[in-house]
């Protein structure tokens, strides 16, 4: 019974998966969600429902346009595969709970953020905010209004850290350090975890993204990387592990 729930959650994944992949397309264009309806980018033939299975029909089609035979970016199919997999991982550490919940969110957040930030450098303000939103009413059943509010202070911390951070970089370099989505989405993260766990998962993502930093400068002399995806990984991270506050703390305190 056990994983045939999993199973459940996996493809509950990926059909969201493939929800967000047209959410994040189209806010990164500034386009309707609603109008129009699926179609091919390219050719702008409506697309069936055939050809919106997630996975199977992207297989089935061999990775092309069933109309114009365009090729289709891979990115759906791993975003696809990737959403998937954490919500089947999200379920498996947290069975049915308010901290489910949370995590879902997280897993969505992240699979939408890497997809507009890796394909067009950007993470629209109605991400942010809707997430943000979404984040503080969860924590309300988890925590309670007073403590869901207490959250809100701590994303409130994070969110003016990380503006000091890019004030700091933008001195330093002499030049943009951090885009205004990185910012706005740490409001949004802070609310996920407590403060001291919030400045552990910041820790994480940027170390996260070092490797990717120094490929982007030797491969492409690019200083600027799309950062989002390492930040909402750092806390997805320390969630999924349970790690407890109490002992990174006796970790770092030298007795």
């Amino acid at each position: 019974m056990e994983y045939a729930i999993i199973i459940i959650f996996f493809l509950l994944g990926i059909i969201m998966g493939s929800f967000y992949n047209v959410v994040s397309f189209r806010l990164a264009r500034e386009e309707s969600l609603i109008y129009p309806s699926s179609h091919c980018d390219n050719c702008r033939a409506k697309l069936k429902a055939s050809d919106l299975i997630p996975i199977f029909s992207y297989l089935f089609l061999k990775g092309k346009c069933r109309y114009c035979h365009k090729k289709i970016s891979i990115f759906n199919l791993i975003s696809e595969i990737f959403s998937g997999t954490l919500f089947a991982v999200s379920y498996y550490s947290f069975g049915f709970s308010y901290e489910l919940l949370l995590v879902l969110a997280l897993s969505s957040l992240f699979v939408i953020v890497m997809s507009t930030d890796l394909n067009f450098y950007i993470i629209p303000d109605e991400i942010n905010i809707f997430f943000a939103i979404l984040f503080f009413i969860i924590n309300i059943f988890t925590h309670g209004f007073v403590k869901a509010l207490e959250y809100g202070v701590y994303g409130l911390i994070m969110f003016i850290l990380m503006y000091l951070l890019m004030l700091i970089g933008n001195f330093l370099l002499k030049e943009e350090s951090l885009g205004g989505g990185d910012i706005k989405l740490l409001f949004a993260l802070g609310m996920t975890l407590p403060i001291v766990m919030s400045f552990i998962s910041l820790t994480l993502g940027a170390l996260l993204a070092l490797p990717a930093s120094a490929y982007y400068y030797f491969k492409h002399k690019d200083k600027a990387i799309p950062f989002g995806p390492f930040l909402v990984a750092g806390f997805l991270i320390i969630l999924l592990l349970k790690i407890d506050p109490s002992k990174i703390l006796d970790f770092l305190i030298i007795k």
